[in-house]
């Protein structure tokens, strides 16, 4: 099943994937954007209705944990990425990346190596 998570799920997934838990207070306390305790609260709720994360009380609280994991999301993303973006051309989507000048020789090698590897899984 593909994951569509939107930009603001996606932020409040990223806070829980790096606590592993949290309460709305702690989630609210790690985004970027000073987002009031009930848009926390109903972003958590909306996630919790889309199967994505699940809750536990603690005391008057909730306590929210991911269900869904970054590397299914990951693939969600990308999938959308590619169609909308990149009219479906994985080929396009690797060239932008590798043309990046940020990226470093290093993580080049790394880039080529698992294609190499990919290349030598589909070729036997």
């Amino acid at each position: 099943m593909a994951v569509h998570l939107t930009p603001r799920e996606l932020d409040v997934m990223a806070v829980l994937w790096q606590l592993g838990d949290a309460t709305v207070t702690d989630v609210k306390e790690q985004l970027a954007d000073d987002l009031a305790y009930p848009t926390v609260l109903t972003v958590l709720r909306t996630l919790e209705l889309k199967g994505h994360i699940r809750h536990e009380t603690e005391g008057k609280a909730f306590r929210w944990f991911p269900v869904t994991k970054p590397d299914e999301a990951g693939d969600g993303a990308l999938k959308r990425l590619i169609a909308k973006v990149y009219k479906g051309s994985r080929e396009l989507l690797i060239s932008r990346v590798v043309a990046d000048r940020n990226v470093s020789a290093e993580e080049l090698r790394r880039i080529r190596r698992v294609l190499n590897e990919r290349l030598k899984e589909i070729e036997k």
